[in-house]
């Protein structure tokens, strides 16, 4: 009889509300957790570094900020730091200051994709409260390559963007309450260990079974060189971090869009990152506007005081239609929300 599937590669992504309920899970996982847990909280570049303490102190496992290159080890907690992704190398942790996924680095589905690349089956996904969905794919990532997904309960999660998606975009995903998520990894993580895997061994979960598209998206994170156009179709859309060409990658669930220099993005993060994108465009036209006024004010002071009343009533004219220009952008520019697609997705069902 064949030796059980170890699964021991855990991997966790959370956003916002997401450290109560890390916390939870790893306060109700068992000291002799027989598995590596690899943890993404999406966080600010100039974050402390504060949260591997929090959750060091929450429950038995020892947690800490990764190291970049050290071996993955049963019982210990690898927590992404600030700015860095965290990635699955085979054998070892990887840090990246690769493009950013859905607009965060770290992210969540480059944790997910790289385990579903190197641990495949034995890959145990885990998402908790955050908006947006970042991470949906690399479930469906993880699930497609033989690795098992469990979602933080929607109802249960202060924030049920990602939790939702995840859901959307797997087939047989546990959704339960976090501490029921705990149990789950106990005794998924308890089968008995496979043999080491020899150092050419090939098929599904190693390098040489990634699919061609995974294997370049995730060439932006583990090589210097730029990984030059994606496996897709030209979208005429552009990049809302580098304004780069957007191309259309087919992908679970419903496909990504992927720049040259491997910023991605699902549906739902662009147009959350360009709606930022468009805030922005409309603050730099305010600034000019209100800098062009400034000048009209000195200019059209300057010719009255010169007694020039053709001049000073063209300025005038100038300035009026300016100020109706600026309230107008004022106005649209507070009429541009940011609210997550997801909420508008699901406000039927809350009604």
């Amino acid at each position: 009889m064949g030796a059980v599937l170890q699964r021991d590669v855990v991997v966790v992504a959370a956003s916002a509300g997401g450290i109560e309920a890390l916390r939870t899970l790893l306060g109700n996982l068992p000291a002799g957790l027989r598995a590596a847990v690899l943890v993404v909280l999406h966080i600010s570049p100039r974050a402390g570094s504060a949260l591997p303490g929090i959750l060091d102190r929450a429950g038995p496992l020892r947690s800490a900020a990764a190291q970049d290159g050290e071996p993955l080890l049963h019982g210990r907690v690898y927590v992404a730091p600030p700015d860095l992704h965290l990635l699955v190398d085979g054998e070892n942790v990887r840090l990246s200051r690769g493009p950013r996924h859905n607009g965060h680095r770290p992210a969540a589905d480059p944790l997910f994709l790289s385990a579903a690349a190197f641990a495949g089956p034995r890959t145990l996904a885990v998402m908790l409260s955050g908006t947006l969905d970042d991470g949906a794919r690399g479930c469906a990532e993880v699930e497609r390559r033989g690795g098992l997904v469990a979602v933080q309960d929607p109802e249960e999660a202060p924030f049920d963007g990602m939790p939702r998606a995840a859901v959307a975009a797997t087939s047989r995903p546990m959704v339960s309450s976090v501490r029921e998520i705990a149990q789950w990894i106990a005794r998924e993580c308890g089968g008995t260990a496979s043999p080491p895997r020899e150092t050419g061994e090939t098929g599904e979960t190693g390098e040489t079974g990634v699919d061609r598209k995974l294997r370049h998206e995730l060439d932006a994170f583990f090589s210097a060189g730029v990984p030059g156009p994606p496996p897709g179709r030209f979208s005429a859309l552009t990049c809302p971090d580098c304004n780069g060409p957007l191309y259309e990658v087919a992908s679970p669930p419903n496909g990504h869009y992927q720049c040259m220099v491997g910023h991605a993005w699902s549906m739902e993060s662009m147009v959350d990152g360009q709606s930022e994108a468009v805030e922005r465009a409309f603050w730099v036209a305010i600034l000019r506007i209100e800098e062009r006024l400034r000048l009209l004010t000195r200019m059209l002071g300057n010719a009255e005081e010169r007694g020039q009343a053709l001049v000073a009533r063209r300025l005038r004219q100038q300035t009026e239609r300016d100020r109706d220009a600026l309230e107008t952008l004022r106005h649209l520019q507070s009429r541009i929300g940011r609210e997550a697609p997801a909420q508008v997705t699901h406000g039927d069902e809350r009604r």
